[in-house]
């Protein structure tokens, strides 16, 4: 496996948002740009849910990245799958198989992503190319 790491930028706009039977439910537009061995922009969907109980949501999120990774351009999609049990995080992000175009046709791999105390994203790009495998 190859190895993409850097940070990135992510701007978040609600496009509509219910509540009933305690559970509150939302959908947001997402876009970010990535710097690092990923220099690309995104663009996707989120589906949000929390209850009544503080810390405790979770969130699926499909996205199409375009861009390049370490030189090689082209496009691909990420899926996300994430939940946050009373401050704890269990989340999931692959590469959706047979998305990726161009220079990145083939790719395979997940990613995972934190936040440091002073609110930067940064990412972690385990991927592998059919030329690697």
């Amino acid at each position: 496996m190859q190895h993409a790491t850097g940070t990135f930028a992510v701007k978040m706009a609600p496009a509509a948002q219910t509540s009933a039977g305690g559970v509150a439910l939302a959908r947001m537009t997402v876009t970010k740009a990535f710097s690092g061995g990923m220099t690309a922009t995104a663009e996707g969907d989120m589906l949000t849910a929390a209850g009544a109980v503080p810390e405790s949501a979770a969130y699926v999120l499909i996205e199409r990245v375009t861009g390049s990774i370490d030189g090689k351009a082209g496009s691909f999609a990420f899926m996300h799958h994430a939940t946050m049990d009373r401050g704890k995080p269990d989340q999931h992000i692959s590469i959706v198989p047979d998305s990726g175009s161009g220079g990145l046709a083939g790719i395979s791999g997940a990613m995972t992503m934190r936040i440091d105390d002073g609110g930067v994203h940064h990412y972690d790009l385990a991927y592998r190319l059919p030329e690697q495998r």
